[in-house]
């Protein structure tokens, strides 16, 4: 999914000093971004936050839906470029067909991973398809490549089949990393984690995490509590570090969330548009190219044009901490 914000700021992100370095309850509300023209999906974003701007290497973070596609264009992402990082996207409900440069035609299904790997530059698009079911419902996600590992060679990759934590008040899907010994097969590049985590009626249990890492929950449905707090949906609250498990209950109901994880990134990242950089110059040197046809390829058989760049700023993009200073 690509930012289609035209009035795109820079953001500085990483450098591990800045992840609050206890356990903690930070919660941060969502905005409401458009996808396009009045018509558009509305999505829920939650990072990059004015609050913060990353957890672990995930660097952004939408939420959408439920929504009723039957009728309309339904989700609608013309052709655009990434570098620098990885694409999580995750469904709830509905169906996206996903195409890309390097060839990739692939319909994603609820419980299926689509993992695009943006590395040195790739373009993609993402499209309700014509024959589609009714309701349209997930998460879409970013992940910031380690300097090691940003001019990998762009890749895709599809994964139906998925390991699943499950106990007597949870079920948990690995989408991305390792949870409780759980290993999902998608590459990953930093210690991380993504989990789809199911509370049945009145749960009361734990969950084991990584204490190294830093962590945050997504609200789904329901109204889950971690670690005592409610979570509702679009909701992402932030829980620090250094804890070796959590709490959590639901009512009635149950509860949904997504669990995100990792370790702070050391180094300082530039996101701007679908760029994560280093660099006001590299940033530049991408847009340019992504205008002159250059470096990502073409996205075949989309119906309709690719998207433009929105202008620069006028002024060189600016270092801005991953949590802004109060």
């Amino acid at each position: 999914m690509s930012n289609l914000e035209r009035d795109t700021a820079e953001t500085r992100c990483g450098g591990a000093g800045l992840a609050t370095a206890v356990p903690t309850h930070e919660v941060l509300e969502p905005r409401e971004v458009p996808l396009g023209g009045p018509r558009a999906l509305v999505v829920r974003r939650t990072l990059p936050h004015r609050d913060r701007r990353m957890v672990g290497a995930w660097c952004f973070v939408d939420d959408y839906g439920p929504a009723d596609v039957s009728a309309g264009p339904g989700m609608q992402v013309p052709p655009h470029p990434h570098t620098g990082l990885q694409t999580v996207s995750w469904l709830l409900e509905g169906e996206i067909l996903h195409r890309d440069s390097v060839g990739s035609l692939q319909l994603v299904r609820p419980g299926e991973l689509n993992l695009m790997t943006a590395g040195r530059a790739i373009s993609h698009s993402e499209e309700s398809p014509a024959e589609r079911p009714a309701g349209l419902r997930g998460v879409q996600l970013w992940v910031a490549l380690p300097d090691a590992h940003r001019q990998v060679d762009p890749h895709f990759e599809h994964h139906p089949d998925l390991p699943r934590v499950v106990d007597r008040d949870i079920a948990a899907t690995v989408v991305f990393g390792e949870l409780a010994g759980h290993v999902s097969p998608a590459t990953t590049y930093t210690p991380i984690v993504g989990a789809d985590v199911e509370l049945g009626p009145r749960a009361d249990t734990f969950l084991p995490l990584d204490s190294d890492f830093e962590h945050a929950v997504l609200g789904l449905s329901g109204r889950p509590e971690v670690d005592g707090v409610p979570v509702a949906q679009g909701t992402l609250l932030y829980l620090g570090t250094g804890r070796r498990d959590v709490a959590l209950s639901a009512g009635d109901d149950g509860g949904r969330f997504m669990l995100l994880g990792g370790t702070p990134i050391e180094e300082e990242l530039l996101m701007w548009w679908n760029f994560v950089g280093r660099s006001h110059d590299e940033i530049v040197q991408a847009r340019e190219d992504w205008e002159s046809g250059d470096r990502f390829g073409t996205v075949v058989g989309y119906p309709g044009d690719r998207l433009p760049a929105p202008p620069l700023p006028g002024t060189p993009l600016r270092p801005r901490p991953r949590v802004p200073r109060r």
